[in-house]
This record gives structure tokens, sequence and C-alpha cells, in this order.
């Protein structure tokens, strides 16, 4: 082994270590990697980017494009309420619901057909009076399958058939991917329908038709006139009783008390920390004269409550100096304001709304406080579901983590600009965007178009779905400043990245030596069992790395071991492809995992339960088909 060897090696293996641990994002810890490759000579300063060109990234981005179109003109949401079956029982529907997730996932991405399934999923468990667990896992894995079939289904296959073109053997065609795919799909979409009733764990839920995701942590203002001002805890708590809350600390003085004592008696200023679930919490607001604390101002806490307060100044210093009017104006201006005072209130129409955090979504990492949820949208976040665990800190200053819940209160326009905007995914009928009939088909023709010029080999992949957003731009099928926002920049940073590390450890001679080694020590010159030991080591680190940076490493390696073998690398690509899109053990190995945490009330533990037999499955079910498919 020589030092060129080594440093890439050591390389990958601090790469693999930090995409493990979870501490920094993966395009962060790719760039990482990418800079350590340049700096160490073992990539050229002069290739360093050119990851940003390759096919497999491009074609990644337009995909992205288009599969928002699909979404946001209301294209799969009108298919998927003709196809689901209205009263067909659990089974049916569930079927149904995990086969459309599937078939939707072979041709946009599949983290957005889960986003736009979800709400069908939760109204479906709402309906059959199951656990929304029982519906989420299955069609969160129906769509990670269903993306294994096709080119653009997922990123690990669009980077595997980069590589292939890399070796100068052509890359896949947009269905090379379809005879095992879709073999190990139906085979894994049967399995999860016929078997989650008892393999996915019941996770009750207080309500599930109201899609709740089990109770909140809420905190309440004790105003001078409330009804509990001077009485003690224990006697609000037995008022709480009668609507299933109670009280679990409180704060005065900005000091938090975890267990407060029930003898202790409430003043004005008080905040309550509260348990309950939404309803429940209504009702105690009305009955025992408490506020929400984030709808009390919170003098100078919070910079934002100042702000709106110094504007509302401004506008009235500036009314008492504007001329006077005229009789007409003044005439016009009444019947101005009888208009407004015959309108609804906006507190006449507030609700409230649960709202699920995507991976990756803006909001992570970030407060209520920090982005001024109150003044810039005038909504107020009542309470925060997090894996069933309570939060230590107060509610308006909690950071944002992906699979959260949050409880929402606001006007439903007002809600789902907010949900727009940060990437959250409304547990509710309620779209976040109006859909458009006309613009749907626009969308639904662009995309089989794209799809038909890449099949037949009209135009290369990335050229046709480039196309395809060409066309999106010229009919505005998403508006032109949404067009990129509709890319997940950190994805194509990821792939870009991780590019010219892998040609390194190719050019190194570091995936020959990993190769060997595996060849010698394991597969001891048996292909098939080379075969399925590529499957198995790229499905265990797909569950816990993100799939396209699996891929990446692993195809290097698998050329590796098909030349040293003498037999077909595409056998050995098609297995890294499959072992890719196969992460079904965690919550963190696929994004859809993480999407169904809060809402389905799933703890880390429970993915493993349907997760490990299905990718048994799953190895029982590819190895034969790649085989037969593509002979060694």
């Amino acid at each position: 082994m020589d030092a060129s060897q080594q440093l890439i090696l050591l390389i990958l293996g601090c790469t693999i270590a930090l995409f493990l641990w979870g501490r920094w994002r993966h395009d962060v810890v790719a760039l990482a990697a990418l800079m350590a490759c340049v700096v160490t000579g073992l990539t050229p300063a002069a290739d360093a980017f050119v990851g940003f060109g390759h096919p497999a990234v491009i074609t990644v981005a337009a995909v992205l494009i288009l599969s928002k179109g699909l979404q946001t003109t209301g294209a799969v949401e009108a298919l998927a309420q003709r196809a689901l079956p209205k009263n067909g029982g659990p089974l049916l529907s569930l079927a149904v619901l995990t086969l459309l997730g599937a078939g939707l996932s072979a041709f946009m991405n599949n983290v957005g057909a889960m986003a736009l399934l979800m709400p069908l999923a939760l109204q479906l468990a709402a309906r059959e009076g199951m656990p929304p667990g029982k519906v989420l896992m299955p069609l969160a894995f129906g769509t990670i399958l269903g993306g294994m079939t096709t080119l653009i289904g997922t990123p690990p296959n669009l980077i595997v058939a980069g590589f292939r073109a890399r070796e100068d053997l052509g890359g896949f065609g947009m269905f090379d991917f379809t005879p095992v795919g879709i073999a190990v799909a139906i085979a894994g979409v049967i399995f999860v329908v016929f078997t989650s009733r008892w393999l996915v764990p019941r996770r009750e839920q207080p309500d599930v038709g109201s899609f709740d995701t089990g109770t909140y942590l809420t905190e309440v203002h004790i105003d001078a006139d409330s009804k509990v001002d001077g009485k003690t805890l224990a006697e609000v708590e037995l008022l709480l009783e009668e609507n299933d809350a109670q009280i679990v600390g409180m704060v005065r003085n900005d000091f938090r008390v975890t267990a407060p004592m029930p003898s202790r008696v409430l003043r004005a200023g008080d905040i309550l920390v509260i348990e309950a679930e939404p309803e429940g919490l209504g009702s105690s607001l009305t009955r025992l004269g408490l506020k929400l604390e984030e709808a009390v101002p919170t003098n100078g806490n919070d910079k934002q409550d100042e702000g709106q307060d110094s504007e509302e100044k401004n506008e009235s210093a500036s009314s008492e100096k504007e001329p006077p009017q005229s009789d007409a104006t003044a005439e016009q201006n009444k019947d101005k304001d009888k208009e407004k005072s015959s309108k609804p209130s906006l507190s006449d129409e507030i609700t409230l709304q649960e709202l699920a955090v995507q991976p990756g979504a803006d909001i992570l990492g970030r407060s209520a406080s920090h982005i001024q949820l109150r003044t810039r949208f005038g909504i107020n976040l009542l309470a925060i579901s997090r894996r069933g665990h309570r939060s230590i800190r107060r509610l308006r200053w909690t950071e944002i983590q992906a699979g959260d819940v949050l409880l929402m209160q606001g006007t439903p326009e007002a809600i789902s600009g907010f949900a727009s905007e940060y990437g959250c995914v409304p547990l509710a009928p309620r779209a976040i965007l109006i859909p458009d009939g006309r613009q749907a088909l626009t969308a639904a023709g662009i995309m089989l178009c794209s799809i038909a010029l890449a099949a037949f080999g009209i135009l290369p992949a990335a050229v046709a779905f480039m196309a395809g957003v060409l066309g999106y731009m010229l009919t505005r099928v998403i508006p032109l400043r949404r067009i990129y926002e509709a890319v997940d920049w950190p994805i194509i940073v990821l792939l870009a990245a991780l590019m010219p590390m892998a040609a390194a450890m190719a050019d190194t001679g570091a995936a020959d030596l990993l190769a060997k080694t595996l060849l010698d020590n394991f597969a001891q010159g048996n292909a098939v069992i080379a075969l399925v030991l590529m499957l198995v080591v790229t499905m265990t680190l797909s569950d816990f790395m993100n799939n396209a940076a699996t891929a990446a490493v692993m195809c290097p390696i698998a050329l590796s071991v098909a030349g040293q073998l003498e037999v077909n690398p595409d056998s050995f690509l098609m297995a890294v492809a499959i072992g890719a899109s196969c992460a079904f053990l965690t919550p963190i190995g696929h994004q859809n995992n993480t999407l169904i945490l809060g809402p389905g009330g799933f703890r880390f533990g429970d993915y493993w339960r349907l997760g490990l037999p299905l990718e048994l499955l799953v190895v029982a079910v590819s190895v034969p088909m790649l085989l037969w498919v593509w002979p060694l």
C-alpha cells in the first residue's frame, strides 16, 4: 500500500465516520472530503468541481424541479384522490396507497411523493381507526422501494449509471433498472402491506381523528384577571383533570420550576407548562381564563414584539400628521370601514394545525423566536411533539428538529404560507397550495414528454429532463422565482463533491485494494458470494448514511471486484443500486423514514422490526433476479 492509497483510505474512513456520526450535514462532510483530496494532491485542483457538471447531478436537479411542479399544481393529489378506494376496508386501502406511493416514486422524487401522500395516509388511519404509524411506515417503505425501479427514481440509480458511463460502458437506460427493481418493489410492497399489522409497533395516539401525535407540551400565561390568580397549583390541577391536562412545570421571574409544590400559590405573570391534547388545551384556556404565552407581550424579552410595537407607534404617529380629508374622501372611507366590519374577523378564522418538519427543512436548528414567527406570519407555536420526549427549554427558544410535529394556531392562509416557506408538511386534508387543473395537466404532460425522450434514447437523460425544466419555465408551471427553490441543494453538493473523491479511489488503486481484501477474506474468489456481500454491505451502510453517498463510495469497489473476478460489472453495479435504496432499519437511513418519526410516534428502534425481514426479503429476491437479468 503506497502513500496515495493510505491517504485516500484515511480520507474515506474519516468521511464515513462523519457520515455515521451525523454531527454535520452530509454536504458539509462531502465538501470537506473533497478539499482534503485537493490539498493532498489526490484530486487535481482543475478537476475539483467537475462533479457539478456531471450528468447524474444535472439529472437529479432537473427531476427535483419537475417533481415540485407535479406537487404544487395538484397533479399527484388529483391522481391519489381518484385512485384510493372510498370504502375498501383497511387492507385494500393500505395496499392501494402503498402501491400508489411506489408507482409515483418511480418517476418523481420519493420524498415529494411521501410528503404528498402523508395527509391521505393519516386520513385513512383516522377512517379505519388505526394508529397512524400502521399506515405511515408501509407507505414510507413503499415509496423507497418504488424509487429503485427506474433511472430517475432515486439518486443512487443515477450515480450508478454515471459510473458505468465513466468506464466507457455507456450509461444505463431509463428502464434498465426495472426488471430487478420492480420484482423487489412488488415483493416488498406485498410483504409490508400484509405484515405491517403485526410487525409495526402499535403506538397509540390519543385522538387519531385529529391527526394528533400524542400529548403536547405548551406554555400558558396567567393574567391579573385570570380565574386561577391566587389559587394553589393543587386547585388548578383539579380543574385541569376534567380536560385530561396536567401541569408539569411553571416559570416565575424567568426561573423554571420542573416540579412545583402543589401548595404553591399562583400569581399574575406566572407561566404554567401544561401537557395536554389540543382540544383539552383549548377548553382549559377558556375555562380558566388563561392565555397562550406566545400571544402575550414579553416586556422586551422578545425583540420581535418590540419591533412590532414600534411599527404600530410609527403608524399612529404618521396618521396624526395626515392632512384633513375632503367630505367625499371621508364618505368613501366610511364605506370601506363598513365593508371591513362586515367581513369575518381573523379571530373567527383561527384554527389549530399540526405540521410535520421535513428533513432538510429551512426551519431546522432555528426557533420560533429566531424566525420571528408571530411578527412575520401572525401565527403562534402552541406546542412541539418530539418522539414522546418533553423539552427542557422554553418553547419559543426550542430549536426545531427533523421529525418534530408543530402545533400551530392561526389563520389557514398564514399557516400554509409558513409551511410552504419553511418546509413543513400539514397533517390535515388542507393542501399547502391551491391546485390548478390546467397547470396540473401541463406539468404532467411535460414530465411524460421528458420521460419518453430519455426512455427512447432520443436525448440523454440529463438533456431530456432539463428540457422539461425549460418547459416549466416557459409555461410558468412553477413561478420563475421558485424554480431554484425546488432543488435540494445539499444533495446536489453532496453528489458533486463525492464524484472526484470516488475517481481518486479508482485512480490511486485504493478501490482495487479494498476489492482484493473483500475477495480474499470473505468471498474467496466466488462471484456469487461476492455479489451477495456487495449487496449486504451497501444495504448496511445505507441504513446509517445518505444513500447517494453510499452509492458513490461503493461503485468504485464494485467495479474493482468485478474486474478482479473477470465477470459482468453490471451485476455488481446493480447490486449497489439495489442496496443503496434499501434503508429500512433506522429513521436516519432515508428522509422518508425521518419524516414519519413524529407523526407515527415512533422510536429509533421501531424500524428494524419490519425493516430487517424486509431487507432479508430484498436479498432473497434481488440476488436470483440479478443473476438472471444481469448474468455473471
